[in-house]
């Protein structure tokens, strides 16, 4: 799919963070029509306003919500061939903990958890259903698509931390259905993939003060710093024009420099490459335990294997 000014694009979460940044880069360097989806009304019109974008407010966790969403999107920008689902949230809950003062036990909250599953999870699977069920209405383009999906998970759907059971579930669940959906639609020339990102400075993150920034980004391999927005948009962007081929073309490349890249940076840290037969099995072996962990490169998985934790290195 060709990027252009006939293209129109839905991002949910669009106001902030990744979803802005994705929002600003299909319409300023590709010159796509973009609907912004968020909460956030002053930050989403000021976005929209900047963008010659149309804002629409949404509760993706609402059904009418989503419908008036798309609705008012279509009649401003016509049927959106592309959507990047930003949407989400998170919390850090143990599932059973005791309090520091008193010692009373106490459970995660479940109307907590379900929240949480119902943003990330119910909440990218109505905007999936509802946007591709607009897309089998157009005709396909020349190069054969219909429409593309891109959807956020997150490293934490194989890798998740101390209270993040509900956020791992959420984001496990959108790695899930990935594969199942692309096979539903793909008879329909529609597209379907999901980035997991690593950690990035975000707003979920602005709250945290700076030398927590860089302790979370110093856990990152190589580059050592947390992921940019701007970084994610690039990826979003190309996963949405790119047809199969020349997303394995791309996934070969990266997969190559990214090996080259990482022998010199690992050599420094007693780690070296475990071998691999393709990007999805790309590891990292401590030289020194032998533990493997998943490599990482500016915040992004590079593939989803069982993954393990650094270690002595």
């Amino acid at each position: 799919m060709e990027l252009n000014s006939n293209i129109s694009a839905v991002i949910t979460g669009g106001a902030s963070g990744l979803g802005a940044a994705t929002a600003t880069k299909l319409a300023k360097e590709y010159g796509v029509k973009v609907a912004l989806f968020d909460l956030n009304e002053e930050k989403g019109e000021a976005l929209a306003k900047e963008l010659g974008g149309v804002f629409c407010k949404c509760n993706v966790t609402d059904e009418a919500s989503v419908d008036a969403a798309f609705a008012k999107a279509r009649a401003a920008n016509g049927q959106e061939r592309i959507l990047v689902n930003c949407a989400g949230t998170g919390n850090a809950i143990k599932t059973a903990s005791r309090d520091k003062e008193t010692g009373e036990v106490k459970h995660f909250p479940l109307d907590k958890f379900d929240l949480i599953i119902q943003i990330n999870l119910v909440g990218t699977f109505r905007c999936i259903a509802k946007s591709a069920a607009g897309m089998m209405t157009l005709d396909p383009l020349p190069g054969g698509d219909r429409g593309a999906i891109v959807n956020t998970a997150s490293v934490a759907a194989e890798d998740g931390q101390i209270g993040q059971a509900a956020y791992s579930a959420s984001k496990g669940g959108v790695v899930g259905m990935t594969l199942p959906i692309a096979r539903d639609l793909s008879r329909e020339f529609i597209r379907v993939n999901t980035i997991l990102p690593g950690i990035f400075n975000t707003p979920l993150l602005q709250g945290a003060p700076e030398h927590v920034k860089q302790a979370l980004g110093a856990q990152v391999p190589h580059p050592a710093r947390l992921g940019n927005p701007e970084e994610y948009a690039s990826l979003a962007c190309e996963t949405a024009t790119s047809t199969a081929k020349t997303s394995a073309s791309t996934a070969q490349s990266a997969w190559r420099r990214a090996k080259a890249a990482a022998r010199t940076a690992l050599a420094a840290r007693g780690c070296s490459l475990a071998s691999g037969s393709g990007p999805l099995r790309l590891r990292v072996a401590c030289e020194t335990c032998e533990t493997e962990s998943p490599l990482l490169e500016a915040g992004f998985l590079l593939f989803s294997p069982s993954l393990g934790r650094p270690c002595c290195s």
